[in-house]
């Protein structure tokens, strides 16, 4: 009778250990990184920045937009380079993928409420609809991160003590001398192309847009 008994603990340790895989929650996706829209025309810079999803644009394929058709004329000479596009995207609940919040719609100057889901780690399906209705939507790709969690991200308490140990330690410092520069690297400018496709990331010497947190448009937004 013994063996019987034991071949049933082992069965229904093996069933539980199964339904605890089964019950564990999905890891959530990271959609942080640069992202090429579905025309090609930009690359959007997506970053958490204070608990939400930001995207603004970090690369154009044709240098110098506006941002013309802006309602607010005050607004229609603005560089659409860093500009933010998906705004204070924060997470669905029930959704381990997926954002809602606006995106800003450069063509007509209008924000609709949209969503943005990771379908897969390479593939993000952004939509925008008008008062629930008349959707339209965009798959784009990735270009390359996921990105680090910007500094900004940190409590302003733990900053301003780290600021204050840092001027500390600067005063009993002595002064230090600038490290020689490269050898064949001074002087030179960067490679044509840089911080486009496979290179836009918020550390490249040549990215002109970097930590988008920081953009005035976000940095700037009570979140």
């Amino acid at each position: 009778m013994s063996q019987p008994f034991r071949s049933t603990k082992r069965i229904l340790a093996h069933c539980s250990f199964l339904l605890a895989v089964g019950m564990t929650p999905a890891l959530a996706g990271d959609p942080t990184g640069d992202w090429l829209v579905e025309d090609g025309v930009a690359h959007i810079r997506v970053a958490a920045c204070q608990g939400s999803m930001w995207g603004a644009v970090s690369w154009e394929k044709t240098p110098g937009g506006r941002d013309t058709n802006n309602p607010d004329v005050t607004k229609q000479s603005r560089p659409t380079l860093g500009m933010p596009i998906l705004l204070d995207m924060k997470k669905k609940k029930g959704a381990a993928d997926q954002w809602a919040g606006q995106i800003y719609n450069s063509k007509d100057g209008k924000l609709y409420d949209s969503t943005m889901t990771l379908t897969n780690p390479d593939e993000l399906e952004v939509q925008g609809c008008v008062l629930g209705f008349l959707c339209g939507g965009q798959t784009w790709t990735r270009v390359s991160g996921p990105i680090p969690s910007s500094p900004s991200n940190d409590p302003a308490p733990a900053a301003a003590k780290e600021g204050t140990k840092g001027t500390k330690a600067a005063k009993a410092a002595p002064p230090k001398t600038a490290p020689p520069a490269h050898k064949g690297t001074a002087g030179k400018a960067p490679p044509k192309g840089a911080g486009h496709k496979g290179s836009a990331t918020p550390t490249d010497a040549a990215d002109p847009v970097g930590d988008i947190c920081l953009l005035p448009g976000i940095a700037r937004t009570p979140h």
